[in-house]
């Protein structure tokens, strides 16, 4: 299976980096709640584990939050693998403006 890995440094701490994941999550689940089904979230102190379905596809992964930067991990389905790197890119670029 397909596999996206990334770290994106930041400067706010642990606590900070983790509330403004959560207030973007929140945007998120709310503006494409008609593309995602079967949200699991589960948090495990600074880890957040996670799988949705989009498409007809199931996305799992983790992430995680450290003080000084952030690591995120997704397992596509292998119907995705020729979009793996505009999903990275846009993956990067959204924690990066996020975490900014």
């Amino acid at each position: 299976m397909p596999s996206i890995k990334i770290n994106v440094p930041h400067a706010h701490g642990q606590q900070q980096a983790s509330e403004r994941l959560l207030g973007f999550m929140t945007q998120m689940k709310h503006q494409y709640k008609d593309q995602v089904s079967d949200l699991q979230e589960t948090w495990e102190e600074n880890r957040l584990n996670y799988s949705f379905r989009t498409f007809g596809m199931t996305v799992r992964g983790a992430v995680e939050v450290q003080e000084q930067h952030v690591s995120l991990h997704a397992d596509l389905p292998f119907a995705a693998m020729m979009f793996k790197g505009k999903i990275e890119q846009e993956i990067r670029g959204t924690l990066e403006r996020v975490l900014g």
